[in-house]
């Protein structure tokens, strides 16, 4: 039974892969890209907002498919439009065909995710979720450790077209992977409608519950600050500081280490502490990291190490985020998991995507405005869950008074 978990912890965790890689696979060829369509690196920026984009649309469509037809069902024909749309994007004619395929991938691939997350409700209790939510964020950890210095690789050695022929390779194996060895965790639910009256009615059931609103905002905001060094780390770290795409490749890689650590950290952090306090001190982790940041920056003293350093600990916060906030807002769901899932998924996106957008037209490339963005994220955070500690506190006053 123990082997049959680890399997399907695996397996979750390669499907939870499939965004991550999407993303960090292809940002070390940035420049190539603008190269071949005779472009700005903002602009080729966009093709990662119309992947947020793509995604948070998508989410919202498969959460009622995998509440209706099982978890499994559905997985598959995403992952078979995220195929034939990665081998568009490696024959893209122009920039725009790229745009628009990468929303296309992105509302195939965000089936992977939503799943991946609704089954993780499904197959394991409610205590476990936190400590299997770490461990899946501990193989998105690795993910942008891997991509990017793969993609760099392939970018060189074959061009950055072969990053989208490798990106259908994988999702093939992975496929095949859950076919044969991913359990089923929800039937087929043939009363459960798919009437848009009813669709809406079940995302309204989602939104009422307050411990949703909170985390899964809280969760957004923590993508949100990473989404934002996602977008403008290619300009940064390439025009602004100079480095080559392979050393790019190798830096990303080692900020991501920081998920892995706080991945490994919020494990033993579980046996001592709530959820709900270990969110807090890393939204208070957060801030304090950019106010250095913006304190270094402001006094010309800034450097490559400087910048290097605190991405590593504000990414390290956001690793412990990410993991705490998503078990807590899934929690008080059992039946309408997948529809949760697709609605937390779209808020993350929703924000991501508003972000890159902002970031592509502005055409960032220091670092200020960077951070600047990130201490936006974590100073609403923090304001969020204090306003909602608030809340939760006077609410179970009054229900203890009615009692």
């Amino acid at each position: 039974m123990k082997n049959k978990n680890t399997l399907t912890i695996i397996l979750l965790g390669m499907l939870t892969a499939v965004v991550p890689f999407s993303i960090d696979m292809y940002l070390p060829g940035f420049t190539d890209i603008a190269k071949t369509y005779n472009t700005q690196v903002s602009k080729v920026a966009l093709s990662l907002s119309s992947f947020f984009v793509g995604m948070g649309i998508g989410q919202l469509l498969y959460g009622p498919l995998l509440d209706r037809f099982g978890r499994k069902g559905p997985l598959y024909v995403g992952l078979l439009i995220y195929c034939l749309a990665s081998i568009g994007c490696a024959f893209a004619p122009s920039i725009e065909m790229l745009i628009g395929l990468r929303f296309v991938q992105a509302l195939g691939g965000c089936a992977a995710t939503i799943a991946a997350t609704a089954m993780v409700r499904d197959l394991f209790p409610p205590q476990e979720n936190a400590r299997i939510f770490s461990v899946l964020i501990l193989v998105l950890s690795v993910s942008p450790m891997l991509a990017p210095t793969a993609g760099s690789l392939l970018a060189v050695c074959f061009g950055w077209r072969s990053i989208f022929f490798v990106l259908t390779i994988l999702i093939v194996l992975i496929m095949a992977g859950s076919f044969f060895y991913l359990p089923e965790s929800k039937g087929v639910d043939k009363t459960y409608s798919l009437k848009p009256s009813a669709i809406l009615t079940s995302y309204r059931n989602v939104l009422r519950q307050s411990y949703f609103i909170v985390y899964a905002f809280a969760c957004s905001l923590a993508f949100a600050g990473l989404f934002t060094y996602i977008a403008t780390s290619p300009g940064i770290f390439m025009q602004h500081f100079g480095l080559t795409q392979k050393q790019y490749g190798l830096l990303f890689a080692f900020l991501a280490s920081g998920l892995i650590v706080a991945s490994q950290v919020n494990t033993l952090l579980l046996k001592r502490f709530r959820s709900e306090d270990i969110v807090k001190a890393a939204f208070l982790s957060q801030l304090v990291v950019t106010a250095v940041f913006l304190f270094l920056i402001l006094s010309g003293v800034n450097t490559l190490v400087t910048t290097i350093a605190l991405l590593f600990l504000f990414l390290a916060a956001a690793g412990l985020i990410m993991p705490n906030a998503t078990s807590l807002a899934m929690k008080p769901f059992d039946s309408n998991a997948g529809s949760a899932s697709a609605l937390l998924g779209f808020i993350q996106m929703g924000l991501g995507s508003i972000i890159t957008i902002v970031i592509g037209m502005l055409n960032i490339q220091s670092v200020l405005p960077m951070v600047l963005c990130m201490m936006g994220s974590s100073v609403v955070g923090m304001l969020l869950l204090l306003l909602s500690g608030s809340l939760f506190r006077e609410k179970r006053m009054n229900e203890w008074a009615i009692n």
